[in-house]
């Protein structure tokens, strides 16, 4: 049986905690590996070789901390296809989706190569006279990031790209539910050149998150996962005085309005909603309807549901993979069964003719949902599609407004007006507008509004930077002593 372990001061440390957790096949059902879990020692073995690593890393000029970041870019470029790989064998998404997941994460390893320009402050010469004032930005020191299980290469390279490249030391604790392609990369940093303690990772489960939100050495915490473990993440974390970003769950909504291409509308909505098995916080799980083509709409997805070959990663031509666990397998079925139960129409159900093993679900489509309904108060994270129909414009702005969570929304139209006023209006982090899954570059920000975030900073891009430093203001002159002088007024800039 393979044991997956932690990486600590640029090598794997085997676990000496004796507890460990199981690793499955989620294409079929067994056992592939065992995860060492940390102990609260272990931990802090990590946190303290972190700290020990950030005064030499922080005093590395930015020019080698860009090389380091460009020999890392080569490196996982040339490594896309074993990174994929390790994704579909341990999350179950097909390689395509796999390959993807990479090329989205190698996108900010490709920003932080621009660190020397990124961290550039501001300067501005005789501010008084004889005076300048200047301002520089500078790393926090230790920091820490907490990542989900859906995208295990790709979240990480949004927290640890920026942040080493700001001149920071990294703790990373990845989902012990598919942890081996942090370790692969952690491997491809060092071969990067990357000194030994700036990249850690330990794996582990609540214990070892409770420390790194605990621990006195960490300054800022990174997280990605549900709302309410987001929540807690943020209070324990600011409670004890770290800076924080923790993005939640969400249920994005599609506006389709009467004057949509149809055709375009429908693939999209079933792109959105049946990617990577609908274990996404960009997927869309609401399709808002207007009456008026509402029965075609749901028709045309209908149709396309069929194609959508679903079935293990390991086969070719398959689109769409299991899902992570069992237990969250028979969660996501249990919305479909209770949709039914309160008044929606389930019009495809995925829980009908699914492979013998593994932890699948099909794509599945519910019609005539309601707010009230669970299908549509709570995030499903799986192949389910809902669809609310409204009267228009104004009643679906109203249901994506009224939404605990604002993380991402898409309006499909031909009408220029109505999707600026929908960009102007509606209060949801991350818009497309004919785009259904609208996930910033990554020189922009990615973090959505309300529940799907708790923070100030979004993640990646220019935030990503602002999070990981904190700027120091410099004013200086370089008077002749001779006019030297007591003077106990307040200063003034004259």
């Amino acid at each position: 049986m393979q044991r997956i372990s932690h990486w600590i001061d640029g090598k794997v440390v085997v676990g000496t905690s004796g507890r460990s957790g199981i690793v499955f096949d989620p294409a079929t059902g067994e056992q592939q590996a065992a995860v060492d879990l940390a102990s609260l020692a272990e931990v802090d073995h990590a946190i303290a070789v972190a700290k020990a690593a950030f005064p030499a890393w922080r005093a590395t000029n930015l020019s080698r901390r860009a090389e380091v970041m460009f020999r890392l870019r080569e490196l996982v470029d040339a490594n896309r296809k074993e990174i994929a790989t390790l994704l579909s064998k341990e999350h179950g998404k097909v390689l395509s989706d796999a390959l993807g997941e990479v090329a989205r994460g190698l996108e900010n390893i490709e920003f932080a190569c621009g660190i020397p320009h990124l961290l550039k402050g501001g300067y501005s010469e005789q501010a008084s006279t004889g005076v300048d004032v200047y301002s520089i930005k500078q790393p926090l020191g230790v920091v820490a990031g907490i990542t989900p299980f859906n995208f295990p290469a790709m979240v990480p390279m949004w927290m640890f790209a920026n942040a080493i490249a700001c001149g920071n030391t990294v703790v990373l604790k990845p989902s012990e539910k598919n942890p081996s392609s942090a370790m692969f990369v952690a491997e491809l940093f060092k071969q990067a050149g990357l000194p030994d303690g700036v990249y850690n990772i330990v794996q582990g489960d609540k214990l070892a998150v409770d420390r790194l939100l605990e621990h006195p050495d960490i300054q800022a915490v990174s997280f990605v996962g549900s709302t309410p473990i987001a929540k807690y993440v943020y209070e324990t974390g600011t409670k004890n005085g770290k800076r924080v970003q923790a993005l939640g769950g969400a249920k994005n909504h599609m506006l389709v309005l009467a004057d949509a291409d149809l055709d375009m509308a429908a693939d999209a909505a079933v792109s959105a909603a049946y990617g990577s098995a609908g274990e996404r916080c960009m997927a869309i799980s609401v399709l808002l309807a207007s009456e008026a083509i509402a029965d075609d709409l749901v028709a045309k997805i209908k149709d396309r549901i069929p194609a959508i070959k679903v079935g293990p990663a390991s086969e070719d031509g398959n689109e769409m993979g299991p899902l992570i666990t069992g237990e969250h397998r028979d969660k996501v079925a249990g919305y479909i069964g209770g949709a039914t139960e309160q008044g929606a129409t389930v019009v495809v159900d995925g829980r009908d003719d699914v492979p013998a093993n593994g932890f699948f679900v099909k794509p599945s489509l519910i019609d005539h949902v309601k707010p009230g309904m669970r299908c549509y108060d709570e995030e499903i994270f799986g192949p389910v599609l809902s669809v609310v129909r409204v009267k228009g414009y104004d009643d679906g702005l109203a249901l994506i407004n009224d939404n605990q969570f604002g993380n991402g929304t898409a309006i499909f139209t031909r009408d220029g007006g109505a999707a600026r006023q929908f960009e102007f209006d509606v209060q949801v982090g991350m818009v497309g507008v004919n785009v259904p899954i609208p996930v910033p570059v990554s020189y922009y920000s990615f973090g959505g509004w309300k529940a799907s975030l708790f923070g100030d900073q979004h993640m990646y891009g220019p935030e990503g930077i602002n999070f990981y430093t904190r700027s120091k203001v410099v004013t200086k002159r370089w008077p002749d002593p001779r006019t030297s002088q007591v003077d106990l007024g307040f200063p003034q800039n004259r």
